[in-house]
C-alpha cells in the first residue's frame, strides 16, 4: 500500500509512505524502529520541551522550592524533566526492538521475578509517557 500525506500546494509537507504487509505483521516493532532514532535525534537537539508533570519524574527531578514563576521563567530542572522523559522513552522502545535486554533476568541461579517486573514496568511507564507527551514531540 502506498500512501501519500499533504498537501504541497497548502503548504505541507509531501510525504509517501509505502507499506508492506509484513510491516503491520509486528507493527509495535516495524514503529519502534522509526521512533527510536527520532526520539533520539530530538533529545539530542531540542531547544524546548513542555511542562512534565511533576508526578511524572522521579524526586529528584522535582523543584521543591515554592515558587511563583512568572510567564516564560522555569525553574532549574525544567529541561532536565523533559530530558528523563524523552530517555525513558527511549529505553521503552529500545526495549521493543531488542528484546535480549531481558535475558539479564534469566541467570544461572535462575530467574529474576522482581528484575523483570521492575524492567516491564519501567517499559509501560516509557510507553505511557510517549502517549501522554506525544503532541509535545517537536522542536
Amino acid at each position: 500500500m502506498k500512501v501519500t500525506i499533504g498537501d504541497p500546494t497548502k503548504g505541507n509537507q509531501k510525504v509517501h509512505v509505502k507499506i508492506h504487509k509484513h510491516d503491520t505483521w509486528n507493527m509495535d516493532v516495524t514503529l519502534a524502529h522509526i521512533i527510536v532514532p527520532m526520539l533520539k535525534q530530538l533529545a539530542e537537539t531540542t531547544h524546548s520541551g513542555p511542562p512534565v508533570d511533576m508526578t511524572d519524574v522521579p524526586s529528584s527531578f522535582r523543584w521543591k522550592e515554592a515558587h511563583a514563576y512568572g510567564e516564560g521563567e522555569i525553574d532549574p530542572l525544567y529541561f532536565d524533566r523533559w530530558s528523563w522523559v524523552l530517555n525513558e522513552m527511549i529505553f521503552s522502545f529500545e526495549a521493543k526492538i531488542d528484546p535480549s535486554i531481558e535475558d539479564e533476568y534469566f541467570t544461572d541461579d535462575g530467574y529474576d521475578a522482581e528484575g523483570m517486573e521492575r524492567h516491564q514496568k519501567r517499559v509501560a511507564n516509557g510507553f505511557r509517557l510517549f502517549g501522554k507527551y506525544y503532541e509535545s514531540l517537536w522542536d
